[in-house]
């Protein structure tokens, strides 16, 4: 504690309640060094102040000081309040709980000049409300007369019945009293915004998260303040009901009833408190000192929490001075003084301090009824006898230090120990000389009232609504699938090549991305013009994806710990604009799904698989990378990667962020001669560019005339601004195989697209104006290139009605030639490879039947080979690279780990699959493995126009005899 000695500083300037007298000086600083010492955080005890005169003709002049200290007071922005009506009661103990009665309404408590808002007294306003209750029952409750109406019913529930007419409260208080009382928001408003974070954690969208909120808040306002006779919801749970329960001055006498409350059992918590208030209302019933005690415990503790300064709005740091009560005139009229005796046997009950700082006076005749008091007497006159002011302080300090053992209960009960009296001589009472300076604690607002008040609120709620609405507008530009505060961050927003929005990154969290799908006029999901390379599959992404998601499903539901997790890694998105189509991206994902159906059916170790879009062919394949290694970090099932079927520049970046992860890639069409060279985590099932123009090089011979010069030339597509490396690689190894074939090649010529479309009328016209005709063309382009290219050379003059040849990669294989896809011109005759020989692995697999009983469109179909939705082999391909990786990922019917995963994958030799035998067996560490599955194929114009393709040549995968020119003869 601070010493009294310690003075705070004069009062700057005079105000209508400066103090005139000596006594009211001196009264005055000393109450602005307990205020000093409250503002340091320090706790004083707070006395009662009990003045009164020596002499009875000064008991007015007593009176008025007080009122005097209490204008003082107010000018220095303490909270007052000051009892000076006389209450009702038939003894002076009901007069004095009216008077605390009074004092439970906030506006009696400091004007306009108080610091921080009004004070709140839940605590005191239930004993009120018990007491009203018991006063609305009449004099006959809890024992009502023999016949009476009343004498069958059960006495509790009546009273229970009666609280819940007032609501729990004071009779004829106003309903929305005291800042909309509606806001029994202390629990109300909290379980509204946990219900806005659940939907929002949820990832819903901001408003149904918001509307969720608001529509649970009515609903509670409904429930607690519509419906009549009901106890307010979550009443349990205030503070004035914890207290109400806990204290142990109300500490029921039978033990077998609960006494706690929980916000998880409500039910026990409701029945403490009804047993609690009908124990509270049979002792109010009986009178005594008991109602006005409780009345003043409440009180006491309702200051408490008022200045209690860790509360959730700092209010104690906000009201640095204590709340003074004053007692002009404190009599048996007025109840004032049982009032001070009730306050201090209280607070000698209690061990708790309290704020609460009484200043009364009384008049001399009516001092003997407080004899009890620390202060015996004034000091005896000494040769100079000390000054009033210095005398005051050395009564506090005896009154302190005597405070502690005073409380004993062992002591005589003729004490009041928190009693202060304070005798004021004659010569104190009459006025000081004009100016006379007083004290006043400091008045330099708190730090907490700066920055943690309301404006500060509204600055930060704008602040972080800017910056939540900032957040989330990112958060939604960003990422695929976000909600008001979180984003799925396995996946992100990209810009399509051809204008629009795509979804990159890896599915996870019920993220389809065919709500991705461009579809114009027709909304989000819809997959009208996407599928637009000849007619496409009789699927759609989104049945596969929902198929998939089921069987994911199931298998985290049914065998945990019993599967492995394989990413599907492709093109899953269209652009329409530019011709890109999503017929791979479609054909490859049934392959997936359906390994996954075959498997899920037939084996002991489960596959579930997750989706990946690497965006329009795969131009951003390196964040899909990246945010599969990221996926793949915390989730250890993931045991490698099925797809990045396109040859792209990104394509080495890509696969060395899966390696670094720990990722064995499987591919079923990239045809990249590098990966295998350069990764170790390389498996593909297509045969290299390189070694698929060696094969047309067997054609090509055919078409060479010995000692003639031919001419030849390489037309491939302008790569310059994109990413594509599958065009390059066949260019060059293209133009090699013509050159050893003994062609004169000549320049090689690259043609660009223009909104998607490839520009070859000037290369048409210098191929075939010139003076060197080209016999053979190979041509390094991509299937949606080749009608264009069909129509130059079928129409411009020096080609057309020539025999010319054209030879291309596997790119061809998905074009549709015999339904009437794609066509050639008259008199060209086209040779294109194809990854996968089906026509002769049908007869040793199930895939066809499995086909028909699993994918989407063709249930109840009778498949073959050449069936148009399996005839480009994409399907049957990412079929076997997802069979061959989950061999390797439950080798000995066991979930293996990623590591082994990529040592079990040299393992791998699988017979009976759509494409032939899968053997990995043979595949060198960084070098060209054999037994890649080829077909040559020829194609030629018929007589009614359609084009008529026929296999040249073949190998089915796993046959490593090499292929012959005796046994690949042109026509």
């Amino acid at each position: 504690m601070v010493s009294a000695d310690s003075m705070p500083p004069n009062c700057p300037g005079g105000h209508d309640g400066a103090p005139d007298t000596g006594a009211g000086v001196h009264l005055q600083n000393q109450l602005e060094v307990l205020i000093q010492d409250f503002r340091t955080s320090t706790e004083p005890p707070m006395p009662v102040f009990v003045v009164h005169a020596q002499q009875g003709e000064d008991d007015d002049a007593v009176a008025g000081l007080v009122r005097q200290l209490y204008r003082g007071q107010e000018a220095h922005r303490t909270r007052c309040a000051v009892a000076q009506d006389a209450y009702e009661g038939d003894s002076e103990v009901r007069r004095a709980a009216a008077m605390v009665r009074a004092l439970s309404d906030p506006k009696k408590w400091g004007g306009p000049k108080a610091v921080y808002r009004r004070y709140a007294f839940p605590r005191l306003r239930l004993v009120h409300a018990v007491d009203d209750a018991v006063a609305a029952l009449g004099d006959s409750w809890p024992a009502p007369a023999q016949g009476s109406p009343e004498a069958g019913q059960d006495q509790r529930q009546r009273l229970l019945d009666q609280l819940a007419e007032q609501r729990w409260r004071p009779r004829n208080t106003a309903r929305w009293r005291s800042g909309l009382q509606l806001f029994d928001m202390a629990h109300i408003l909290p379980a509204s915004l946990v219900t806005v974070l659940a939907a929002l954690l949820a990832r819903s969208e901001w408003y149904v998260a918001v509307s969720a909120g608001l529509v649970f808040l009515l609903l509670l306002t409904v429930l607690n303040y519509v419906l009549p006779g009901r106890a307010p919801i979550f009443l349990w749970l205030r503070r004035e009901s914890r207290w109400f329960m806990t204290t142990t001055f109300l500490r029921a006498a039978d033990q077998d009833q609960p006494t706690e409350v929980s916000l998880l059992r409500p039910v026990r918590s409701w029945k403490a408190i009804a047993a609690r208030a009908y124990g509270v209302a049979e002792a109010l019933k009986a009178g005594g000192d008991f109602h006005l005690q409780l009345c003043v415990l409440a009180l006491r503790e309702d200051l408490r929490d008022n200045h209690r300064r860790w509360s959730w709005d700092l209010r104690g740091f906000k009201r640095p001075r204590p709340p003074v009560l004053f007692l002009p005139h404190a009599d048996a009229r007025d109840g004032g003084i049982e009032l001070i005796r009730a306050i201090s046997d209280v607070r000698s009950r209690r061990s708790e301090l309290d704020p609460l700082l009484v200043i009364a006076a009384v008049r001399a005749h009516d001092v003997p009824r407080l004899e009890r008091s620390v202060v015996r007497a004034a000091p005896a006159a000494a040769v100079e006898p000390p000054k009033f002011g210095d005398r005051l302080r050395t009564w506090y300090r005896e009154w302190a230090h005597n405070l502690r053992a005073e409380q004993s209960p062992s002591r005589e009960r003729s004490v009041l120990p928190w009693v202060m009296k304070v005798p004021l001589p004659h010569d104190q009472l009459g006025p000081v000389e004009e100016g006379h300076p007083h004290r006043r604690a400091s008045a330099r607002p708190t730090f907490a009232r700066l920055v943690w008040a309301v404006h500060t609120l509204v600055l930060v709620i704008a602040l972080l609504t800017a910056g939540t609405v900032i957040r989330s507008d990112t958060l939604h530009e960003r990422y695929c699938q976000a909600s008001l505060l979180t984003a799925n961050r396995d996946t992100r927003r990209a810009e399509a090549p051809g204008g629009g929005t795509e979804c990159i990154g890896i599915a996870t969290d019920g993220l389809r991305f065919a709500d991705w799908l461009p579809a114009p006029g027709t909304g989000p999901g819809s997959q009208v013009a996407a599928l637009t390379a000849g007619a496409g599959p009789p699927w759609t992404v989104t049945d596969l994806e929902d198929r998939i998601a089921r069987q994911n499903e199931d298998v985290l539901a049914h065998h945990s710990g019993r599967y492995v997790t394989v990413v599907y890694a492709g093109p899953l998105s269209a652009d329409t604009a530019s011709g890109s189509s999503l017929v791979k991206g479609a054909e490859e994902l049934a392959g997936v799904y359906l390994a996954q159906a075959v498997i899920n059916d037939s084996s002991g170790v489960k596959l579930r698989v997750l989706t990946a879009n690497g965006g329009v062919d795969l131009g951003h394949q390196e964040e899909m990378a990246e945010a599969i290694a990221a996926y793949a970090a915390h989730d250890p099932t993931v045991v490698g990667v099925v797809g990045t079927g396109r040859d792209l520049k990104s394509s080495r970046a890509t696969t060395r962020t899966l390696m670094e992860a720990g990722l064995p890639v499987v591919s079923g069409t990239n045809s990249a001669t590098y990966l295998p060279r350069e990764f170790a985590n390389w498996f593909s099932l297509a045969a290299t560019d390189e070694w698929q123009t060696r094969q047309l090089g067997l054609i090509a011979a055919q078409l060479r005339t010995p000692g003639r010069r031919q001419f030849a030339l390489v037309l491939a597509r302008d790569t310059a601004r994109t990413d594509d490396l599958y065009t390059d690689e066949q260019a060059r190894y293209g133009g090699e195989m013509l050159r050893r074939q003994g062609f004169t090649l000549l320049g090689q010529r690259r043609y660009t697209l223009s909104g998607g479309k490839p520009e070859l009328r000037s290369h048409a016209q210098e191929i075939c104006r010139g003076g060197r005709v080209p016999s053979v063309i190979y041509f390094a382009g991509r299937v949606e290139d080749v009608d264009p290219l069909m129509t130059r050379l079928g129409t411009e003059p020096g080609c057309a009605g020539k025999p010319l040849a054209i030879l291309t990669g596997d790119d061809l294989s998905k074009a549709d030639f015999a339904g009437g896809g794609q066509s050639v011109a008259p008199k060209v005759t086209l040779y294109h490879a194809a990854l996968a020989e089906l026509r002769t692995a049908a007869t040793g697999t199930s895939f066809y039947l499995d086909a028909a009983r699993h994918l989407p469109g063709l249930r109840g179909h009778r498949l073959r080979h050449d069936s148009p939705a399996l005839a480009s082999g994409q399907t049957a391909l990412a079929h076997d690279a997802t069979r061959a990786l989950f061999w390797a990922a439950s080798r000995d019917d066991r979930p293996q780990s990623r590591a082994s995963t990529w040592v079990n994958l040299r393992n791998v030799k699988i017979e009976g699959l759509a494409t032939g035998t899968i053997d990995f067996t043979r595949a060198p560490l960084y070098g060209d493995r054999t037994g890649h599955g080829i077909v040559l194929k020829e194609v030629r114009r018929t007589g009614d126009g359609t084009s008529d393709p026929r296999v040249v040549c073949s190998r089915t995968a796993g046959d490593t005899r090499p292929l012959t020119r005796k046994e690949c003869p042109v026509r």
